[in-house]
């Protein structure tokens, strides 16, 4: 082993990370993952079903007989995370078992669909719940613990279907909207961690899961393989802020939005001038043109 991987090896010994919905897929291979670096974990899942309901308390009980850690290294949690109490019971148990808090993964959440002619407001609170709500009541019981860690990293989910709208698909209103709510909730979480050494990233990841239907171990796009673009973002070798990782098939594209140069915000844009609904029409190709000057 090189002096690099020596040095890597222990980077998240002694760390303390919560893992959401870590029973399956992505989840549970962001857990082995970070056991096998050291690191102690608490894996929550509430063993729902694909479409986010119902309730398994065996799932994550079965999931950590079989992954692979210590003694004292790895323990359970199953409970609802759509609501602020759970949010805080589930922070709590890390504190009352490790002591301390140093990394935040939120992978929990599921694949509905659901024309928008049909949507139903149990349907749309239960995408809200797991997407939306659970990652600002987490952030927020998790945040006091982490602005004492000396490497406090916070890791959201969001989606190139909600990201990207060549991958866009029908039904999937609710789920979208949960996922791109991750995208303004590591914004402004980047900004207020920043003086606090908090680093808040995210990634979009495709993997072959139960959310395919999968049952059996994939040969391609397998969850291991964006496990260490996570592994990344939660460690201390990753010193920046407000990013997206798109993970697919072991490659791995950053992406952040970025202002075009010469804007001065709100005030100018420094792009195309019109004064009339007329002039919006006849300048409409250079408006949406990436270059438009």
């Amino acid at each position: 082993m090189g002096e690099d991987e020596n040095r890597n090896a222990a980077l998240f010994q002694g760390k303390v990370a919560i893992v959401t919905g870590a029973a399956q897929g992505l989840g549970r291979a962001y857990v082995q993952a970070l056991l096998d670096r050291g690191a102690y974990v608490v894996a929550s899942d509430l063993g729902t079903d694909r479409v986010g309901s119902a309730a398994d308390d065996s799932v994550i009980v079965e999931a950590a007989r079989t992954l692979r850690a210590r003694e004292g290294q790895l323990i359970t949690h199953s409970g609802r995370l759509d609501h602020e109490a759970g949010c805080r019971q589930l922070v709590d148990l890390a504190i009352a078992q490790f002591g301390a808090l140093d990394i935040l993964i939120h992978n929990a959440g599921w694949v509905g669909y659901q024309a928008i002619e049909a949507q139903e407001e149990a349907f749309l609170e239960r995408a809200l719940g797991i997407h939306v709500r659970a990652p600002i009541w987490l952030s927020k019981y998790a945040w006091a613990h982490l602005q004492r860690s000396l490497s406090a990293r916070i890791v959201l989910t969001t989606s190139d279907r909600a990201l990207y709208p060549q991958y866009a698909q029908p039904g999937l209103t609710a789920y979208a909207a949960g996922k791109m709510a991750q995208v303004g909730i590591m914004h402004a979480l980047s900004m207020e961690g920043a003086p606090h050494g908090i680093l808040v990233n995210a990634v979009s990841p495709v993997a072959k899961t139960r959310m395919w239907g999968i049952t059996q171990p994939p040969d391609t796009l397998k969850p291991e393989w964006v496990a260490s673009g996570v592994l990344y973002l939660a460690s201390p070798l990753c010193q920046d802020t407000g990013f997206i990782l798109r993970a697919s098939n072991g490659q791995f594209a950053g992406l952040r939005l970025s202002e075009h140069p010469g804007v001065v915000y709100p005030t100018d844009l420094a792009r195309v001038q019109c004064d009339s609904l007329e002039d919006v029409a006849r300048h409409w190709r250079r408006i949406v043109a990436s270059d438009a000057a």
